[in-house]
């Protein structure tokens, strides 16, 4: 019988574990038996797959086997590169060359070239490590009738139907650790501290730091807050703090009821919450601290918390859900995604991506009056607990 082939990318925003993933994935099929092909640059190399090429002469796809995984688990990024380019929504600018004469509308769905070059490559299964909109085309794929094990990856922890994507563990450790650094500037000069963090559309990445003691406020994309509210708590916890400052972190999603918005264009960079903020709380603050301002400090810490090698638990989780991903593969459980659920590797349909949004349930887990994590009944959660 012929070798079966596995196709396997990387799509979207990188993560720290990827490459623990991919040498997880490329180690166990290997030794099932499997070629394991790595297509370079997500969605778009393999709407680059030129097939007047051999395989083996292709720029887009490379073999990948034990020896060229060797030391992956320790390192982030990933090796085998990723894009934000989604198959069904192509810019004119971003179609192939070599297509640009059969696609050149403003916008242009080239699945049909993508179903042409999985066929084209062998490819018996593709395995996809991505975010939300990554998986998104990975489930629509599924219906064209495409061999598809998802492996769900993203900072903000959205993807519905697992309680963990890979990334999310280190984004908060990095924000704990990078938040608790910025203290010194914050204490020394008695200020008001605005760290901003990824999350345009759930809030997971505040609230979970601010769990840990991060800071004493958090804002969510969730629930819109009051500028003058958050000012006068602020102004409270700084007056309470015994070194007289006080911390908080936003999402960059967060809005206010009222005097900034963010934009709806998801080619535009989402920063700026965080410098609005400062300016509205060094304004605002006097009206609550007797008449002075309160000077403020604001950070984004972007890619400091993606950049770098994986925690150890993203390192766990990523080994496991390559290892997951293999295990359904040679049961024929294709059409799914591996998940975590309340501490348990399990797995589900891929369709349960697009079935409903995952953001944080704020008559839950946020005290809406107070701008803080509400946490006390915890019985039976997962260990992240939202």
């Amino acid at each position: 019988m012929k070798q079966k082939t596995i196709g396997i990318l990387t799509g979207g925003a990188d993560v720290p574990a990827l490459n623990a993933a991919l040498r997880a994935v490329t180690i166990r099929a290997t030794k099932e038996g499997y070629h394991v092909l790595g297509i370079v640059n997500g969605w778009n190399g393999l709407i680059n797959i030129d097939q007047s090429r051999k395989i083996n002469e292709q720029v887009f796809c490379r073999t990948m086997n034990i020896d060229s995984t060797h030391s992956l688990q320790r390192k982030g990024g990933t090796v085998l590169g990723t894009s934000r380019i989604i198959p069904n929504m192509v810019k004119i600018e971003d179609v192939p060359d070599h297509l640009k004469d059969k696609y050149n509308n403003p916008e242009n769905d080239l699945t049909e070239e993508v179903l042409k070059n999985i066929e084209y490559l062998e490819i018996d299964t593709l395995i996809v490590i991505g975010g939300l909109n990554t998986l998104t085309y990975a489930a629509s794929l599924h219906k064209l009738g495409v061999k598809i094990i998802a492996i769900p990856k993203t900072m903000d922890n959205n993807i519905n139907g697992s309680d963990y994507s890979l990334g999310f563990s280190t984004c908060v450790t990095r924000t704990v650790q990078y938040t608790h650094q910025l203290r010194t500037c914050a204490s020394s000069h008695h200020n008001f501290l605005i760290v901003e963090v990824f999350g345009r559309y759930a809030g997971f990445s505040s609230i979970i730091p601010c769990i840990t003691g991060a800071a004493d406020r958090c804002l969510i994309p969730e629930h819109p807050f009051d500028v003058e509210e958050i000012t006068e708590l602020l102004v409270e916890d700084r007056k309470n703090g015994l070194n007289n400052y006080s911390i908080l972190i936003t999402s960059e999603g967060a809005t206010p009821t009222t005097g900034y918005q963010n934009s709806n264009d998801p080619d535009k960079n989402w920063r700026g919450i965080g410098r609005w903020l400062r300016g509205q709380l060094e304004e605002i603050s006097p009206k609550f601290n007797n008449g002075r301002k309160i000077s403020a400090i604001d950070q984004h810490l972007g890619y400091m918390v993606r950049s770098g090698d994986p925690d150890a638990v993203d390192s766990i989780v990523a080994v496991a859900f390559g290892n997951l991903a293999i295990n359904l593969l040679t049961s024929g459980k294709t059409g799914t995604m591996v998940s975590l659920m309340k501490s348990r590797y399990e797995y589900r349909p891929i369709g349960i991506i697009t079935s409903g949004k995952k953001t944080v349930d704020v008559s839950k887990f946020y005290d809406s009056k107070r701008y803080r994590p509400r946490f006390t009944n915890i019985e039976d959660k997962p260990m992240w607990i939202l």
